[in-house]
């Protein structure tokens, strides 16, 4: 079993001792509690629920869920994880980096950056309009969204909206970097996400 729960740190680069130089991304991953367990038997699916970080002003019911790991337990995040087969943990352990291993594939889960509202040649890489013979001064404009029959606009359409602010994953990514000292782990690439956004490590069963 190899998920976990982090916090992205930023992008840096590590030097091999062949003098090969990877682009990497730190994650501080973890220690994320197991707060509740699930089995086929019990729930009809086998999974692992973790809780990560330190919150505030948890609910009643929250906190009641969680006190089972540990009194005084407030995660600031609850995240839970399907699993193949059954954990070998129990309630209250801590996961760390130390269940991975130097180029091991994971796969990671992030929010993207919002980038608020944004119009169509930012957001769906639209052109502009010549801004000759007949110009009619606003050279980033939609133009006709319609059609003739039916009347109307379908769902789906590219238009001006919210930009970023997604649940994006990212497969097969490798870990390149290992700190079990400070939790520290480095994955090849980029992980979607700001800076001390949350994500989520997964590696293959």
């Amino acid at each position: 079993m190899q998920v976990i729960i982090g916090t992205k740190i930023g992008m840096t680069q590590i030097i091999g001792k062949d003098g090969v130089v990877t682009p990497v991304t730190i994650l501080q991953a973890g220690p994320a509690t197991v707060t509740q367990i699930k089995t086929t038997e019990k729930d009809g699916y086998n999974a692992v629920q973790l809780g990560y970080g330190q919150g505030k002003n948890l609910s009643k019911s929250v906190s009641g869920h969680v006190k089972k790991a540990g009194e005084k337990l407030q995660p600031k995040v609850l995240k839970e994880f399907r699993l193949a087969t059954e954990p070998e943990v129990k309630t209250g352990d801590a996961l760390t980096v130390e269940q991975f291993n130097l180029g091991d594939k994971v796969t990671v889960t992030g929010v993207s950056k919002g980038k608020g509202f944004a119009g169509t040649v930012k957001r769906w890489n639209f052109n502009e309009s010549r801004n000759t013979h007949g110009f009619k001064g606003n050279i980033r404009r939609v133009g006709s969204i319609g059609s003739m029959y039916p009347q109307k606009v379908f769902k789906g359409k590219r238009m001006p909206g919210r930009m970023g602010h997604d649940q994006v994953t990212v497969k097969n990514l490798v870990v390149a970097y290992i700190d079990k000292e400070n939790n520290l782990l480095g994955l090849k690439g980029a992980v979607p996400g700001p800076n001390k956004g949350i994500v989520t490590v997964e590696g293959k069963e």
